[in-house]
């Protein structure tokens, strides 16, 4: 993937199966993340140490050992934006953005609730799926640069997969 001042950039693709009832949408991979080809891929990123924490796993290393992690604990992982161009990380900085279909993972898993990360994944969500019967909320960043991120809205979201 190239990284250049705001190239066209593609998100990975959705990770689910006909077993997954929970949806975590964020907005579109960081840098970091787009280096190594898969999600969260910031370690300063709070998201695997908050899920597998509340499962009380420990963060797998590798992207196999992740994905196995989230088909285990029933959880769907995907993006809002599936392209855009972005200079950085910040998702002030998406421009021209492709929204996920998400009837693709809708077809296959029976999705009981949809977490929402952050204010953009969000906002974009509210905007092309409000009418959905699924209940979603919208979660604290778990981005580093989010200094009000709160661990105990995500284990109370979480609790259901228990």
């Amino acid at each position: 993937m190239k990284q250049t001042n705001e190239e066209k950039q593609t998100a990975f693709g959705p990770v689910f199966d006909e077993h997954s009832r929970v949806l975590i949408l964020g907005s579109f991979p960081s840098v970091k993340s787009r280096e190594i080809q898969f999600y969260y891929g910031n370690p300063q990123n709070r998201f695997w140490k908050t899920v597998c924490g509340f499962f009380g796993d420990e963060v797998p290393k590798s992207t196999e050992g992740k994905k196995d992690f989230l088909f285990r604990r029933k959880i769907a992982l995907w993006d809002m934006v599936t392209e855009c161009e972005i200079r950085g990380s910040s998702d002030a900085a998406i421009r021209n953005a492709v929204l996920a279909d998400l009837d693709i993972v809708f077809h296959v898993a029976p999705i009981e609730k949809i977490l929402l990360n952050g204010t953009l994944s969000y906002r974009l969500f509210s905007e092309r799926y409000a009418d959905l019967s699924v209940p979603f909320f919208k979660m604290p960043s778990t981005s580093p640069a989010n200094p009000r991120f709160d661990k105990s809205v995500w284990e109370e979201q979480l609790r259901d997969l228990l």
